[in-house]
């Protein structure tokens, strides 16, 4: 299976809550860019590995970071997989 590429708000919000996730962040992470800096974003599935480490976020704060970062999020339409990349590592695949 080969992974999509994406950075469009809506297909990503569709996919996630899909899933039965949520958008996150890395706790202990942020403040670089600013007070308002969430850090490491992730996708937080719960029961999974990262209860003890993710904080979950808004959408809003989520895709402003994710868009102020240049990010993509590549995954795959049948099962979790994703990952948060730079849009520049994907650029070809963006459409």
């Amino acid at each position: 299976m080969s992974a999509q590429a994406t950075t469009d708000h809506d297909t990503i919000r569709r996919w996630v809550e899909k899933h039965g996730g949520s958008p996150a962040r890395v706790r202990r992470t942020g403040g670089a860019g600013g007070a308002d800096d969430p850090g490491i974003l992730r996708i937080d599935f719960p029961g999974f590995s990262g209860e003890e480490s993710l904080e979950k976020i808004s959408w809003e704060q989520f895709f402003e970071w994710f868009d102020k970062n240049e990010l993509a999020l590549l995954y795959q339409d049948e099962n979790r997989f994703n990952k948060i990349v730079s849009r520049r590592s994907v650029e070809s695949q963006l459409h």
